[in-house]
């Protein structure tokens, strides 16, 4: 059986990456880039610095900075309306996870018209996005550089999973410098989504040696580098170490996908407005004790990557480290102990449940569960 492996053209990591890719968009021929961020970026200054340096290379650009977190249908088309006036011939987005999903979803309809959830689904659009070059500032999305965009509609209160090779950019930068002023509660949330995206795509129904390797280093890296991250963010060895573990994270769910752990967190965050990595975080341990029924050995390697001692374990005593290796690495960040930390109602779990099932992100879990199972996985998260 034969498998893809998408990733951009272009990568760019490491201290000095963003000025390195400027000379990549110069040569690339772009006139005229619409920068999508959030007003964070901009009340920083950042937005108008990556600005002021493609305008140093001859390169025009306008700022969309009305990307919000949970990015929302309305972002798209504020975005577009910008795009269509302004003539733009590429999109620059810079942020984290919400400033590239938002992106995605502008570049996406400009060149295949209609509306943002026309693509809802798997490689649903029939045509190339406008050129995307994603500069990142977080280290836990991988959004810079993956085929996925995720999109909430205000409206049904869901998260939309747009899985399309057509949304993939097409040059990637991962710079640390970037990422130093994240607060550490966003660099915990983020370093537990890429744990989250690791672990998932090892566990994957469509795993390959290739996202295999990908999935252990980056776990690998997390375990030796979140927690400095988090509570010394100016150790510029961990951020960039964690730049590269999100980055291979990526790459590995990029292609093997993900699992339930996505699917029913996006119900969460569309339904809630809540933090996608922090969601992640709180149900990863629960769905992967769900998992364990038939992916014991596979978590048993994920316990070895997280430092755990495997030798002479069975295979669900090597679940059940993973699992508790899992929960101490989210304690030592401070990530919330459970659901009703975050204002979640056991009223509302059955809908939860039913948008989970129609989520592409579960179509690769190892087990396919009922509804009453996904209602269960929440009500343990609690």
């Amino acid at each position: 059986m034969s498998s893809t492996f998408y990733i951009p053209a272009v990568n760019i990591m490491g201290e000095g990456a963003l000025n390195d890719a400027i000379v990549q968009i110069e040569n690339l021929g772009f006139k005229q880039a619409l920068i999508v961020t959030d007003p964070g970026m901009t009340k920083l200054g950042v937005a108008d610095e990556l600005k002021g340096l493609l305008q140093a290379r001859g390169i025009q650009s306008l700022i969309f900075d009305g990307v919000q977190p949970n990015p929302t249908v309305n972002n798209v088309n504020a975005g577009l309306d910008v795009l269509h006036t302004h003539q733009c011939d590429c999109v620059i987005s810079l942020g984290g996870g919400s400033a590239h999903d938002c992106a995605k979803g502008i570049a996406l309809v400009a060149t295949n018209g209609g509306h943002i959830s026309d693509y809802e689904g798997v490689d649903v659009s029939k045509k190339p996005q406008l050129p995307l070059i994603g500069i990142n500032t977080t280290a836990g999305t991988a959004s810079e550089m993956t085929r996925f965009c995720i999109i909430t509609d205000q409206d049904r209160h869901i998260k939309m999973a747009i899985v399309d090779q057509n949304v993939t950019p097409i040059l990637s930068v991962n710079d640390p410098k970037l990422m130093a002023g994240m607060p550490a509660s966003l660099t915990a949330a983020t370093g537990m989504d890429a744990l989250t995206h690791a672990i998932e795509a090892y566990v994957s129904t469509a795993a390959d040696p290739i996202t295999d390797a990908c999935a252990i280093k980056a776990i690998e890296l997390i375990r030796d580098h979140l927690h400095e991250a988090v509570h010394n963010g100016t150790n510029m060895e961990a951020r960039d170490k964690m730049a590269y573990a999100q980055f291979l994270a990526g790459m590995a769910f990029n292609n093997a996908s993900l699992g339930y752990v996505h699917a029913m967190a996006h119900q969460l965050g569309g339904f809630y407005d809540l933090p996608h990595g922090v969601c992640n975080a709180v149900l990863l341990p629960h769905v992967q004790r769900y998992n364990a029924q038939v992916a014991a050995p596979r978590l048993k390697d994920i316990a070895k990557a997280l430092g755990q001692e495997v030798n002479g374990l069975s295979d669900k005593a090597g679940a059940d480290a993973a699992i508790a290796a899992i929960v101490k690495l989210s304690q030592s960040v401070n990530i919330p102990a459970g659901l009703t930390e975050l204002g979640a109602k056991e009223e509302d779990f059955s809908t939860l449940a039913d948008n989970a099932m129609k989520d592409a992100c579960g179509l690769t879990n190892p087990i396919q569960p009922s509804h009453e199972d996904v209602v269960a996985i929440f009500k343990a998260a609690m």
